[in-house]
């Protein structure tokens, strides 16, 4: 969840976390935000010092009282005490604007992994859809398809790169472990019956052909 009051910054947080993979929310009513934090009940919030009518330092006090969710304060407030208060009052990490994609991804990814260490091992989410390593099967929209060892191992390497084009040589490489060995058919057939069993949990265009390059997602 993403508490900032500047529409741009946060649709540019909205747009970076979407495309590596993260389910997003953004209040833009800040009068009942920790009503919001309640019922979203998101794994990680990022939070914006200087808000319309309350402060990022009372959120985080408040939402201290009742949940230990992880907090990275995202803010042009760049003083020592500003970083000082970040952390006396239960936050998780403090990172100024304007702010390096690459380093806040990075702080993200170490603050879930620590966070939710089962969690994190034995799901990954992209779009709404709910990758299930455990029992290699996908959810979306309510809905279950299983799947097989190389059609777990296909999806598991495209949300691993959400948002990136994986080559083809690279995804057959990593099925197989060696491409020279393998017919390059092979590929194309494994992501046809998994494009046929998203589409009938109403997944459709999910796996992108990029043409001479490979898939994405």
């Amino acid at each position: 969840m993403m508490i900032e009051d500047d529409p741009l910054i946060r649709n540019e947080l909205d747009t970076l976390l979407q495309s590596n993979g993260y389910e997003t929310a953004a209040p833009e009513d800040f009068d009942n935000v920790i009503d919001q934090i309640k019922a979203e009940q998101p794994h990680l919030i990022l939070l914006d010092i200087k808000l319309p009518g309350t402060s990022g330092f009372s959120l985080c006090t408040q939402i201290r009282t009742f949940s230990q969710v992880p907090i990275i304060f995202v803010t042009s407030c760049n003083t020592d005490m500003d970083e000082l208060n970040s952390i006396m009052l239960g936050g998780d990490a403090f990172i100024t604007k304007p702010y390096h994609t690459a380093i806040l991804l990075a702080k993200i990814a170490s603050l879930l992994k620590r966070a939710y260490p089962v969690q994190q091992s034995e799901q990954m989410t992209c779009g709404g859809a709910v990758l299930r390593l455990e029992s290699s099967s996908l959810d979306y929209d309510g809905q279950s398809v299983e799947l097989t060892k190389n059609e777990l191992k296909i999806l598991y390497y495209l949300f691993k790169n959400a948002g990136k084009i994986c080559a083809r040589g690279d995804l057959v490489e990593f099925l197989w472990d060696n491409q020279l060995y393998v017919d390059d058919n092979a590929l194309s057939v494994n992501i046809n019956r998994i494009r046929e069993k998203l589409a009938g949990i109403g997944l459709t265009d999910f796996i992108k052909t990029k043409h001479r390059q490979g898939y994405m997602i």
